[in-house]
């Protein structure tokens, strides 16, 4: 942190917020070396800076009703990642607010892929934490697998759903103990068993 001129203190999240907007001023070409241009409304656009984001470096979420974009930055992701990294996550993220503002909508479909590539923005972004978990399949042959960084129903009670590949019988594993389960009460045994290593 650093000290503001007027005493306030400035945070990690207000540096992440400002050299945010000052990219994204480059990239809606109001930034003069015209080097990316992305017609953006930047006073349709807010801005908010995740401390608990674990997968998505950052996210944009349209309000319909004001037709504001607010474009959301992961915290860890900034900590983790080189400025040059985080700042294509940025313009990942504008193409989605520019979506958004001219028809709605956004995805990762054709009309994303080529804009996001005229800004040289990643169309998915590296992993910048390990996951927590591990699902894997049990099928002989299949080599299906899914992380999670949360405890979600999967985790909890594997015997309740699928592989995502086979239809299988899936196992998880806590990565950072090795402890594997495949169902509900297993996972009650190995989250009982490690105690405060969970």
């Amino acid at each position: 942190m650093s000290d503001a001129s007027d005493g306030e203190r400035l945070t990690v999240d207000d540096e992440i917020v400002a050299r945010a907007r000052i990219h994204a001023r480059e990239v809606a070409g109001d930034g003069g070396d015209g080097e990316y241009e992305l017609p953006v409304d930047l006073e349709a656009l807010e801005w908010n800076v995740s401390a608990r984001a674990r997968r998505r470096a950052g996210a944009c979420r349209w309000d319909r009703n004001r037709e504001v974009a607010t474009i959301v930055l992961a915290r860890r992701a900034y900590e983790r990642y080189e400025w040059p990294e985080f700042a294509a996550v940025v313009r990942h993220e504008l193409v989605h607010a520019w979506e958004f503002q001219q028809f709605g909508e956004s995805g990762h479909g054709p009309r994303f892929r080529e804009r996001a590539a005229d800004l040289e923005a990643p169309r998915h972004c590296r992993a910048f934490a390990e996951p927590r978990y591990v699902l894997r399949c049990r099928a002989e042959g299949c080599d299906w697998r899914a992380t999670r960084h949360r405890a979600s129903q999967p985790v909890k009670a594997p015997d309740q759903y699928r592989c995502g590949s086979c239809g299988g019988a899936y196992e998880v594993e806590h990565v950072a103990s090795g402890r594997t389960w495949a169902t509900a009460s297993e996972y009650g045994g190995a989250k009982a068993a490690l105690g405060d290593d969970w």
